[in-house]
């Protein structure tokens, strides 16, 4: 959290949508390059799953910028099935030091998480989650689980 951030001014925007093409290792690098720098123009951090052309992601920050940035992203055409799982004010940011972390995570891996097993077993993708699990999934990260493969 910042200096000029105290409790209340912070929100997260927790959303899964189905890309609308595969994405390359390399697409994937640009989109996140460009979202990083966007995002620490912004305020905002948070974390991107992408997995088999699915996409789960957190964003943190003050309620008047997040919500115009979930706006935008719905609007692109890259993204399709978008489904707002979750919206409410935190405390403290869970990726205060990510302009945008990428976890390059297993669908074995997800499958691991308690309350998730037969979720990611079933080949399910991310859009279908509700906001039960995904609030065990944003967990997971804040525990630290996969983090030192992403390197922060």
């Amino acid at each position: 959290m910042t200096s000029d951030e105290s409790v209340g001014d912070l929100v997260h925007y927790i959303y899964a949508s189905a890309a609308t093409e595969e994405f390359t290792p390399e697409e994937l690098d640009e989109l996140l390059s460009v979202a990083r720098w966007n995002n620490e123009e912004l305020g905002v951090t948070g974390m991107l799953l992408y997995e088999k052309g699915s996409f789960f992601q957190i964003l943190e920050g003050r309620p008047e910028v997040v919500g115009p940035l979930y706006e935008k992203i719905s609007a692109d055409k890259r993204h399709s099935k978008l489904i707002k799982l979750i919206f409410e004010p935190i405390e403290a940011r869970s990726f205060a030091n990510w302009s945008m972390g990428r976890a390059a995570v297993s669908t074995k891996q997800l499958s691991e998480i308690e309350g998730l097993n037969d979720f990611f077993q079933s080949g399910r993708c991310f859009t279908e989650l509700d906001d039960g699990r995904a609030k065990k999934l944003l967990q997971s990260f804040k525990e630290g689980r996969w983090r030192a493969a992403i390197g922060e």
